[in-house]
């Protein structure tokens, strides 16, 4: 037994060497100022170089990277089951598996941590602004509907469509456009500023879709990645949002707000339409709770234009939902709520406080 666990010497020394950098970090992050240190002179300065880094070709290599970890596990698991049927000293070969994949899991979770999980401490983008989340009256929940319906409406006929009225647009196109969408809105919003590289196309959209993601931030390369299989409306606010993670903006709910606010300031009637359709619906779903007559009179207001592009888009999400999709909400959410936001998932519809906060009077 001696010998078994001194060949495994290496492997308890990465263990008890992660272990011991997690329970630093969780002690650590309630630390304010430290958090904001951290991520202001070390971790966002390398995710913005990796990103330059990264953009210098089309393709996510968040992708590559998933793909060759997915390929080198399968590989994994196969060659210890092999030596566990053909060889002598199961029980170290099964140890060294199971201890093995668990410090692995816990290094990738602890560059996470290091690289995205501080953001969850650090200022945040309404500390930054001063644009602080506040709850409102149902009449002024109204009131900003009405107004991003009409704004929605004088929009609805700048934008492309299909046979169906559907909005229709180049993906590739929505893409290269990305970053240039934010540079109208660093004068209401300058700790926005910074270089921009373009968002990346994920190649296996579907399994995004059967996550329910419509993008990710990948902070190991600092990339944006999108849903090239998602309904194209969203896909431009989908794009600011992602951008937002890039900008250590760590609450779905802030980055909402920031796709929503910066698309509806942009000039490309692509982004500014998507923008207030996302406001739209945000605000259109609170008020429905609140009061069923006044958004019943709001939608009836809305040309068939938009109402297609809303019912096209729950129809998709609505057949590509499975028992896989609640499951990989449930780690999303517990992965949120582990890293400080006790909100979880539910914190995206709490961005209507937010628009409250910039847009009422």
């Amino acid at each position: 037994m001696r010998a078994w666990l001194a060949r495994c010497r290496k492997l308890h020394i990465w263990l008890v060497s992660v272990a011991a950098f997690l329970a630093l970090y969780f002690f650590l992050r309630g630390n304010r100022s430290l958090m904001n240190a951290l991520a202001d002179r070390v971790t966002t300065p390398l995710k913005h170089a990796m990103a330059r880094l990264c953009g210098l070709t089309s393709v996510s290599v968040a992708e590559v990277l998933y793909i060759t970890l997915g390929s080198l596990a399968i590989f994994y698991v196969a060659n210890t089951v092999r030596r566990l049927v053909t060889q002598p000293r199961k029980g170290e070969t099964a140890y060294r598996f199971v201890l093995t994949v668990l410090c692995v899991g816990l290094t990738i979770y602890t560059g996470f941590c290091l690289l995205w999980g501080i953001n969850y401490h650090t200022d945040s983008f309404q500390d930054r602004t001063g644009i602080h989340a506040r709850q409102g009256t149902v009449e002024e929940v109204r009131e900003l509907t009405e107004r991003f319906a009409a704004e929605l409406t004088a929009a609805a006929d700048t934008v492309p469509r299909n046979g169906n009225g559907v909005f229709t647009a180049d993906r590739q196109e929505i893409l290269q456009q990305g970053p240039s969408v934010y540079e109208n809105a660093y004068e209401a919003f300058p700790t926005l500023r910074m270089e921009d590289v373009a968002p990346k196309a994920f190649s296996c959209s579907r399994f995004m879709t059967a996550m329910d993601f419509t993008g990710f931030y990948f902070p190991f390369t600092g990339e944006a990645n999108l849903n090239m299989d998602s309904p194209e409306v969203f896909l431009p606010s989908t794009v600011i949002h992602e951008m937002a993670h890039q900008r250590q903006i760590a609450s779905e709910q802030e980055c909402n707000f920031v796709a929503i606010a910066v698309s509806a300031m942009s000039d490309d009637p692509l982004y500014r339409y998507s923008g207030l359709l996302m406001g739209y619906v945000h605000l259109s779903n609170a008020l429905y709770r609140n009061d069923r007559e006044a958004w019943q009179t709001i939608r009836d207001s809305l040309p068939a234009e938009v109402i297609a592009d809303i019912h096209a888009n729950n129809v998709y999400w609505a057949a590509n939902h499975t028992k896989f999709t609640d499951a990989s909400q449930k780690v999303y959410d517990s992965f949120i709520k582990t890293n400080g936001d006790p909100n979880g998932v539910q914190s995206y519809g709490m961005v209507v406080d937010m628009l409250l906060a910039y847009y009422g009077s």
